[in-house]
């Protein structure tokens, strides 16, 4: 339906080598350098490189660069093409991109698989150094090679994600009370965030269900998926996180939270747990889009309206199918709208629309890697 697209941004990513800029990696700038070492200029120039409507990186000393998240969906993007089209090329570009994945794992850490951002970044609540593992980056990366696992069944690709999740249990800060764990962003930090949690929560699920006798994995994404279950709104939303700063709720983290929670309760064979999902997916229909498919940023408030948003919800409407008699008119809506509005004819996809202007610049993770993969959803997924 729309492989045109797909290929077009395909051959775009090819001739950029997959590398790119990015909206946070801000703190690469060799200008920055220069200035104090403070949590709150940090945020400063993060904000004001990532707000800014034009693409001043190369004059502040920043490069493109690999993300191993973006190559993670770049991976299972070409690896969905291939399943239906049996396209070499796109084996070949997978594969290539899973080596290099391989080569961009953080070190230390017992040897265990795991992977962070190619850049620095300081958040409200603490600071990651560049390549610090996260569980976001972590489970990202090795669903990409649980996909290759699926579809060739070569042992060394389960090895990988069987040792993301031994990282997740074993390195990331979470405590047990009433049968309730949440697994930290980081090894450095406490946060509670829900995507972060559930993200964790649904690679062990779906690692589990590839695994003899791992009782342990499936247990722990249980706990894991009740403390963010718990803690739904009686009207269905999740904020981002439990720390007073981190009340909004967006568009993508809540798509990213029912497709984990979705898998968590396939895998794990949690059905007390699909009124949660369903209720959670009624506020998101509701909440986030206009009539013609226009991603809203927040339940309340439009703008800015992002390439993520757009590119999440195709993947979440695709994968939640089974809650929605005409998905695939949703489908297409939301995709003819990203199209309509945020594709550059030359082959890629623009950052944000504000309510006066549109931001052109290209990210390599935050646009062209998600919408290759929502893109790959929308035309190959079963």
């Amino acid at each position: 339906m729309y492989e045109e697209v797909f290929e077009k941004l395909l051959n775009y990513c090819r001739d950029e080598q997959w590398q790119g800029y990015d909206p946070y990696d801000a703190l690469n700038s060799s200008l920055f350098n220069y200035f104090p070492n403070s949590k709150y200029l940090r945020i400063a120039w993060t904000q004001f490189i990532k707000r800014s409507p034009f693409n001043i990186r190369p004059l502040v000393g920043i490069e493109k660069g690999e993300n191993p998240k973006g190559l993670s969906l770049f991976v299972r993007a070409l690896l969905l093409a291939y399943k239906k089209t049996k396209n070499e090329q796109y084996k070949k570009d997978a594969e290539e991109l899973l080596e290099r994945l391989w080569t961009m794992r953080s070190p230390g850490f017992d040897g265990l698989m795991c992977w962070g951002y190619n850049f620095a970044w300081q958040s409200r609540a603490f600071f990651a150094p560049i390549y610090t593992p996260s569980i976001v980056c972590t489970t990202f990366v090795a669903h990409a090679w649980l996909d290759h696992f699926e579809m060739f069944e070569e042992e060394a690709s389960l090895e990988v994600a069987i040792s993301a999740c031994e990282f997740i249990l074993e390195y990331l800060n979470y405590s047990e009370k009433d049968g309730e764990i949440c697994f930290s962003y980081t090894p450095r930090d406490k946060s509670e965030v829900h995507n972060a949690n559930l993200l964790g929560a649904e690679l062990l699920a779906r690692t589990a269900s590839f695994v003899t006798d791992e009782e342990k994995l499936r247990e722990m994404a249980i706990k894991s998926a009740r403390f963010t279950v718990n803690r739904q709104a009686a009207d269905g939303s999740w904020p981002y996180g439990t720390a007073p700063f981190q009340a909004w709720c967006d568009n993508f983290h809540t798509g990213f939270n029912l497709v984990s929670l979705d898998t968590v309760i396939r895998e794990c064979g949690m059905d007390r747990w699909k009124e949660a999902l369903e209720k959670g997916f009624k506020f998101y229909m509701s909440n986030f889009f206009l009539a013609d498919g226009t991603p809203k940023y927040y339940h309340n408030k439009i703008y800015p309206i992002d390439i993520h948003s757009s590119a999440q919800a195709i993947v979440t409407f695709v994968r939640l199918k089974h809650l929605i008699d005409d998905s695939q008119g949703w489908v297409i809506k939301l995709t003819d709208w990203v199209l309509a509005n945020m594709w550059d004819r030359s082959g890629y996809f623009y950052f944000q629309k504000t309510a006066f202007f549109t931001k052109k610049i290209s990210y390599m993770r935050w646009s062209q890697a998600w919408m290759a993969y929502a893109l790959a959803m929308a035309n190959y997924a079963d």
